[in-house]
């Protein structure tokens, strides 16, 4: 029944469960094993579009190889539990098998990291009170999947299958035929595994020790309804590949594909393997080409590195006719920054910035189209942060800053999010930059209209010599709408305010209205590194995101704070960003900070809408702002 439970339960309900996103940023709180937890589904709480479903979710934390047992009870509705991350863990339970309606679920952590267990129902609209208890069964053990970096491993055997799904198959109880392969998995190894067929429509799934699995339905990256999935083993051991279709009762040949990942992620691309090495002043010429290594996005990336000093400034230039050149730099933390075009009229790439910590800095070379191959040229300069004159630097600060806290419902609070507007409002009072036409719009204060009608408040006030500045802290969502060139996954993010969401295309209009030569936009919310490619491409507009646009952010209780970027930019425009003490804080400074203070942290936990987990890192996006543009002279304290 595996790849059947995936398809008609969890996968529906994941999507609602992280549609508001307070449910992934510890609503339902940290889980400590032996504690039961009593809590109640209410009608007020997450539901999925498609099929109405409440979920509550909750954080546990585990090490790698640690053994955990899930039971959740409920007298009011048929109990269901499934886990996500970290890394591999997936699993889902509807029934404990002793004939009641209870669900139970036995975990091993592949990682050491942060699960996300979500309390729903099977049945569409059930509410009621519930109890979950998590037990520990096993301590962590120090040889389960030591080598579980991508690339460590060996390469797993390439295997080519060809099979027929027909009457006298396996079936599942839904109807659907089902043929089964076992595969011999070593920690660490990264598999690519395909499915495809004429005459049905493919799924596959793979399960293993621990239970991992992980499934596909489509391969909606090359737009097929082929099946394609890429996953990294957990631990030794046996696994099965399971070949179904996706509707009851389809028959037919179809052919079975297991191989090494050829593919890879930018990140696991620039951290791994070799890299040419660069020295400031030099010139790289190099050529993007079959048998390059390939991203998943189909992009072909060449490596290089170089050794940085925290407060150096550096420019990177990637320069082509053959291709559209695309920058990314890597840094020593695994915090990264992105280039496409060096200005709207210049399709080559540009990084300038101001390095947040010292060590060894990765640049990839790659292109803005998967497959392009060519020519190009990348020059790296370095040199240290010049200093900014403060006599230049005084503006005032023009600002409207949204803080939510309590939205409609008792399922969707955050904590702290409304202090963070607070907390930054009161900072610039205190130094005496923050001018009196600013607002500051607070819970049900802080609606659609409220805020159009601040920012043209605040907008009409602010002058050319000012800084403009939107802050938000609180929920932000993904909504389906137009593949676009600024919207290539689909996808538009939202803020959501108390009556409803304000669109990325949205918030870019009402920044029509800023006459200021610099504008400071900072968003704290789940997804908003998407509104990069929509605000920040307006003239002096700089924004700092709080996580990318497919990823979670989550709250920064260390910090009694509703998030790390709120955090980070209140003490940074306090002087904590002020690197070279000359009370002007500029745009690279600032960007500096922020992404130094990120790298502090441990990894904190994060992960898409449709359950894949990562960490939370900064977007830092200058558009057309200059490193040494100030953005804040510091006044009195």
């Amino acid at each position: 029944m595996l790849p059947m439970n995936i398809r008609t339960a969890a996968a529906v309900i994941l999507a609602a469960a992280v549609a508001a996103c307070g449910q992934l940023l510890g609503a339902g709180g940290g889980l400590q094993p032996g504690q039961p937890v009593n809590g109640t589904l209410e009608v007020s709480e997450t539901k999925s579009d498609q099929n109405n479903a409440v979920a509550d979710t909750f954080q546990l934390n585990g090490r790698q190889g640690e053994q955990y047992t899930l039971t959740l009870t409920s007298e009011a509705f048929d109990a269901y539990l499934y886990v996500r991350g970290p890394g591999s863990l997936s699993q889902d339970n509807d029934d404990d098998g002793s004939g009641s309606y209870n669900s139970r679920l036995n975990i091993t952590f592949p990682e050491n990291g942060v699960a996300q267990v979500y309390v729903t129902s099977f049945s569409r609209n059930a509410v009621g009170a519930y109890q979950l208890l998590v037990e520990r069964t096993g301590e962590a053990t120090p040889n389960v999947a030591n080598n579980t970096t991508p690339g460590q491993a060996p390469p797993i055997a390439a295997q080519q299958l060809a099979g027929e799904l027909a009457p006298g198959d396996q079936q599942l109880g839904s109807g659907e035929y089902l043929d089964t392969f076992p595969l011999q998995g070593v920690a660490g190894q990264q598999v690519e595994i395909t499915l495809s067929s004429q005459q049905f429509d493919t799924y596959v799934a793979i399960s293993g020790p621990g239970g991992f699995q992980q499934y596909n339905d489509d391969d909606t990256e090359n737009n097929t309804r082929n099946s394609r999935l890429v996953a990294t083993l957990p631990a030794n051991g046996e696994y099965t590949v399971h070949v179904t279709s996706y509707a009851a009762g389809e028959t037919g040949a179809y052919q079975l594909n297991v191989a090494p990942t050829s593919t890879t992620t930018a990140s696991g691309a620039l951290a791994g393997g070799d890299a040419q090495s660069f020295t400031a002043g030099q010139t790289m010429n190099g050529e993007l080409a079959q048998g390059d290594t390939t991203l998943n996005s189909g992009e072909f990336i060449d490596t290089f590195s170089f050794q940085g000093q925290a407060g150096q400034r550096v420019t990177i230039d990637m320069r082509s006719t053959a291709v559209d050149p695309y920058l990314i730099l890597l840094a020593p933390s695994g915090a990264q920054e992105d280039n496409d075009d060096a200005s709207s009229s210049d399709r080559n790439a540009r990084i300038e910035t101001t390095l947040a910590e010292s060590g060894q800095y990765r640049i990839g070379a790659t292109s803005y189209q998967p497959g392009e191959r060519g020519a190009y040229v990348v020059t790296l300069q370095q040199g240290a942060a010049p200093q900014v004159s403060a006599n230049n630097s005084a503006r005032r600060v023009f600002a409207v800053m949204v803080g939510i806290s309590d939205y409609p419902g008792s399922g969707n609070d955050l904590p702290l999010t409304a202090e963070d507007a607070r907390k930054l409002q009161q900072a610039l009072a205190r130094q005496g930059t923050l001018a009196p036409e600013s607002v500051t719009l607070i819970d049900a204060q802080a609606t659609r209209a409220g805020l159009r009608q601040a920012f043209q408040r605040v907008a009409a006030a602010a002058g050319p010599d000012d800084l403009f500045l939107f802050f938000y802290s609180g929920h932000g969502n993904q909504v389906r709408g137009q593949v676009s060139a600024t919207e290539p996954d689909g996808k538009d993010e939202t803020i959501e305010m108390v009556d409803g969401s304000i669109t990325d295309d949205e918030l870019n209009q009402l920044f029509q209205q800023v006459r200021a030569q610099t504008s400071l936009l900072v968003l704290d919310s789940c997804f908003s590194g998407g509104f990069a490619r929509d605000v920040v491409s307006r003239p002096g507009v700089m924004g700092l995101f709080s996580s990318e646009e497919d990823l979670t952010s989550s709250v920064a209780e260390k910090f009694q704070a509703g998030g790390f970027l709120s955090h980070f930019i209140q003490t940074g425009l306090e002087g904590g960003a002020d690197e070279n003490r000359d009370r002007v804080i500029t745009a690279g400074e600032l960007g500096a900070y922020v992404r130094r203070e990120f790298a502090r942290e441990e990894r904190i936990a994060a992960s898409t809408q449709e359950g894949q987990s990562n960490y939370q890192f900064p977007v830092v996006e200058r558009g057309a702002v200059q490193v040494d543009a100030p953005i804040l002279g510091l006044g009195r304290t």
